[in-house]
């Protein structure tokens, strides 16, 4: 999850999350918890809101001498050539179903340019259309366990049973490194940051620079879910996905993956579903789990390390807790068992919320 401490308005004001929950209400309980406990954000998010608000159309009220109006200059714009012919209609709305059939052919003619000049690479992904057109290297596991696959880029796959994985002979000649799953793989990717990666499955694009996660898209599944272990990952609907870098795609259609994250794709609802996973491991080299002794230890130092540890958001009010301590051997302990103690121990307690871990505690006397 991102670090919401270190924003400011224009950051609010660009977060799909954040947008998502002012247009829409979405994930209320978590934003509200988190401007309680950071007082300090309050007037950076207020502002942002209003920003955002204040750029949300609003519904109008258009009268009939207004319509009337726009579409006179509408047919004015177009040369006689062009024109479609109008037949005014003897009734009070005299040129509504004029304006509404010159519209809907306007419309369906560029529909139609559209489809027509799409290019295949925008198309959603069908694997068995993609490796029947292109020449591609393919692997296909058999077997009942998993296969080492090695890339031209030095980037590996372990690829699971009944999964299948292509790719071209050659990335040098592409703006991207494109591969093509059917199943589950597990990758380990060569950073290259002008050549991102991509793993294209049946309704989700996986992008990353460098790093190592895992997809599972089966067909027969009804989720897709990417999970990642280090590094930073955008996880895509194929819907939004556009081939060029520079598009964005709207809010809902993308998410962004840290490690201990997944995101699982509802194939039904077309819906991302961002969660922690259900245990999460220590992905700092230089914190062994073995060190997680503590005597008298302020509590505020141990929840910073787990955050640490673990790359994983916990929000707390430190006032709280600045006088809370702890005597406790928290070693080899899943991270969820370690918060539970901790709040055993100080009478506290936490929820989980999307990506994020909320503290909720007592003040320490």
């Amino acid at each position: 999850m991102n670090n919401y401490r270190l924003y400011d308005t224009t950051d609010f004001v660009m977060d799909d999350d954040f947008i998502q929950w002012v247009y829409e209400g979405k994930n209320d309980v978590f934003w509200n918890n988190w401007i309680e406990l950071n007082p300090g954000k309050q007037l950076a998010v207020a502002e942002a809101r209003r920003i955002l608000q204040s750029l949300q159309p609003a519904a109008a009220t258009i009268t009939e001498n207004e319509i009337d109006e726009e579409v006179n200059k509408l047919l004015n714009s177009i040369s006689p050539a062009e024109q479609t012919p109008v037949y005014k209609i003897n009734t009070g709305k005299k040129w509504w179903w004029a304006a509404a059939s010159l519209v809907l052919l306007t419309g369906l003619a560029a529909l139609t340019i559209t489809l027509l000049n799409r290019n295949s690479a925008s198309e959603k992904f069908s694997y068995n259309s993609v490796t029947a057109t292109r020449q591609l290297i393919e692997h296909v596991n058999t077997s009942d366990k998993s296969i080492r696959i090695s890339m031209p880029d030095g980037s590996t796959a372990e690829l699971a049973p009944a999964s299948r994985l292509s790719y071209a002979n050659d990335f040098k000649d592409s703006a991207n490194r494109d591969v093509y799953l059917s199943g589950e793989a597990f990758f380990n990717v060569t950073k290259s940051p002008k050549q991102p990666f991509r793993v294209f499955t049946e309704e989700v694009v996986t992008k990353v620079l460098g790093t190592s996660f895992s997809v599972s898209s089966f067909q027969k599944d009804k989720t897709i879910s990417v999970i990642v272990k280090t590094g930073k990952v955008n996880v895509y609907s194929q819907d939004a996905f556009a081939d060029k870098a520079e598009t964005k795609p709207a809010n809902g259609e993308s998410v962004l993956l840290t490690p201990n994250q997944q995101v699982v794709y509802v194939k039904e609802k077309k819906k991302f579903e961002k969660k922690l996973l259900e245990r999460p491991v220590i992905i700092v080299p230089g914190i062994a789990d073995n060190e997680m002794m503590f005597e008298e230890a302020p509590v505020v130092k141990i929840l910073e390390l787990l955050k640490k540890a673990y790359g994983i958001s916990i929000v707390y009010d430190p006032e709280l807790l600045r006088y809370c301590t702890l005597t406790a051997d928290l070693t080899n302990e899943s991270l969820y068992t370690k918060l539970d103690l901790i709040c055993k121990a100080i009478d506290a307690g936490y929820e989980i919320v999307e990506s994020a871990i909320f503290f909720h505690a007592k003040e320490c006397n």
